[in-house]
């Protein structure tokens, strides 16, 4: 079996890319791919870059290109919820993309054209490793509905909008685009998100030092799952 592990940032993914034994570095499209082998187990590792986009372009390269039989989507997003705080851990059942707006043709917001549903579910096994792997390090875990879009949730209307729409519990930039199209190439997939920030614009100033915190949580989770899979 092979783990491909998707970040937008450096800060989600470099501590990883720096574990991988063997590595072999190939460049597509812009993205470097590392893989090897991490905590034992074959994975590729990947930067995609901020964006549903880049997002899609990375994880349809991992399947073609590198054969992943899996896909982990680790990083950093605002909190929706009242119960999760900073640094806790969000996992998603499902994924939607809260940018994707047909409404003024009749369909639902959301709904995902071609496809024709608005929540695309992740794996239930795998969500359950991970949730398993947060739990056993101490991090505080909560499972739900993960939105992406391509903006930078920062503001009250729009975090209230997500949340109410979709029952969503914590809002990022990539992970249903990655879910879209591992659900399109019928590949298991799995979002991890460490909380950085309340998605409303308060403490701002703290922001980057929250998503280095909040991207090494996500890192020591990936870590405790790869070391206990069989």
């Amino acid at each position: 079996m092979k783990i491909g592990i998707i970040g937008a940032m450096s800060v989600e993914t470099d501590a990883l890319k720096e574990q991988v034994k063997d590595a072999v570095s190939e460049t597509v499209s812009g993205i470097e791919f590392v893989s090897g082998k991490l905590y034992g187990k074959d994975v590729v590792v990947a930067q995609c870059g901020i964006g549903k986009v880049f997002a899609a372009i990375c994880a349809q390269t991992m399947i073609i290109r590198f054969g992943v039989d899996k896909i982990i989507n680790t990083g950093v997003a605002g909190t929706l919820s009242d119960k999760l705080g900073i640094l806790d851990i969000a996992v998603a059942t499902e994924v939607v993309q809260h940018d994707m707006d047909t409404s003024p043709l009749g369909d639902p917001v959301g709904l995902i054209s071609g496809i024709n549903i608005v929540k695309i579910p992740a794996s239930p096994s795998l969500s359950d490793e991970i949730a398993a792997a947060a739990e056993s390090i101490g991090a505080k875990c909560v499972k739900g509905v993960i939105a992406s879009g391509d903006q930078f949730i920062n503001n009250k209307k729009r975090k209230n909008f997500i949340k109410s729409s979709f029952d969503a519990i914590a809002c990022e930039m990539e992970g249903a685009a990655i879910g879209h199209v591992c659900y399109v190439n019928g590949v298991d997939f799995a979002i991890i998100r460490a909380i950085s920030d309340n998605a409303s614009g308060e403490a701002d100033i703290e922001y980057p030092e929250m998503v280095r915190k909040a991207a090494a949580q996500s890192t020591a989770i990936i870590k405790k799952l790869l070391e206990g899979k069989s």
